[in-house]
């Protein structure tokens, strides 16, 4: 079948092609074409995978030990990528605990945790301490950190630029902030005196957002049209903070060092050399860098790849059926990605 469409490229028509790829021909029997029967294995495929590794991730969290109690300490974060290990670590069960949430296998989760524990080996998880986030949606740091007495202006892209890039529609954007609030976090009077919500483009940070102890973005930057746009925001939000602040942001990371990428797109995926290159600049400027970990881990998750279509993209039904995504690593276009975190200490 592939040679056919070779040998004759141009009297293959829209139409044929379509005709090619219908699981059944006019009289509803299988269409028995090579190009159906490859086309045929796909979705099955997908879905397979996908179910094996969402329940591997479940019985593993099922089996993770469930602490009385945790406490937080100092471990020595560095500029990482999300693992199997990391989930299973006493400091990823310290902040789940604090946030309330169940410690599953999902690179989201370890996102949240990163930030937190970036920000209280910095100290800065205190009374009297001011945050700045950048594209922060619904998440719950906001209110996290407003229970422990830090000041924090949260940001996100204004409604308009929200809805087209379908934020809204996928539930991740902050449109008031009711949604930002966590009532199992944080008191409400706390959160009203603490918390104040903004509309930033993360592309033109405001020159009036300054003197911040630290700022975070949690897979914010890798939405700002392109790779340089997310290296150029990662080097302009050192402006917002005190000499000595801190910035922690997590975003997209393909772990191939080499080959293309995806760049100049709604979301993008960063490498290797993008991230150590930003980190050579910042270093240039005085800045700290934590030492970058790129191990992309050894544990059965960390070899799982979720596959397309993501369980946003399923019928109802059929979502319900493979239940909540458990993954650490995603396919994006052909590419494997992960997500990866900075830590970044202002020069004093």
């Amino acid at each position: 079948m592939w040679q056919w469409l070779q040998a004759r490229p141009r009297t293959v028509s829209s139409k044929a092609l379509r005709a090619l790829l219908k699981p059944v021909n006019a009289r509803s029997q299988p269409n028995l074409n090579a190009l159906r029967q490859v086309a045929n294995a796909i979705d099955p495929l997908s879905l397979g995978i996908k179910q094996m590794g969402y329940m591997l991730a479940r019985q593993l969290a099922e089996a993770l030990p469930r602490p009385e109690s945790t406490q937080a300490r100092h471990v020595g974060l560095r500029s990482s990528l999300s693992t199997q290990a990391a989930i299973e670590s006493d400091w990823v069960a310290h902040w789940c605990r604090e946030l309330g949430i169940a410690t599953v296998y999902h690179r989201k989760i370890w996102e949240l945790c990163f930030a937190l524990q970036a920000v209280h080996e910095a100290g800065l998880l205190r009374e009297g301490a001011r945050g700045l986030g950048f594209g922060c949606g619904a998440e719950p740091l906001p209110s996290y950190f407003a229970a422990r007495g830090v000041a924090v202006t949260a940001t996100d892209l204004t409604p308009d630029n929200a809805a087209s890039s379908g934020w809204i529609r996928n539930g991740q954007h902050a449109t008031a902030p009711e949604q930002a609030f966590m009532p199992h976090l944080v008191r409400r009077e706390d959160f009203d005196r603490l918390v104040g919500m903004r509309y930033v483009d993360m592309n033109d940070i405001p020159d009036d957002l300054h003197g911040f102890d630290f700022c975070w973005s949690i897979c914010a930057l890798e939405h700002l049209g392109s790779i340089e746009l997310g290296l150029r925001f990662i080097e302009n939000s050192m402006a917002t903070l005190k000499p000595g602040g801190l910035a922690v942001h997590t975003t997209e990371y393909n772990i191939r060092p080499d080959g293309p990428t995806v760049d100049n797109w709604p979301s993008v995926a960063f490498q290797r050399r993008h991230l150590e290159d930003v980190a050579e600049r910042l270093r240039r400027e005085g800045h700290e860098v934590a030492p970058f970990d790129f191990d992309l881990g050894d544990g059965p998750l960390d070899h799982f790849v979720d596959l397309p279509p993501h369980v946003h993209e399923l019928p109802e039904e059929l979502a319900r059926w493979l239940g909540p995504p458990a993954h650490l690593k995603v396919a994006l276009d052909s590419m494997i990605v992960t997500c990866v975190g900075l830590v970044i200490r202002k020069r004093p």
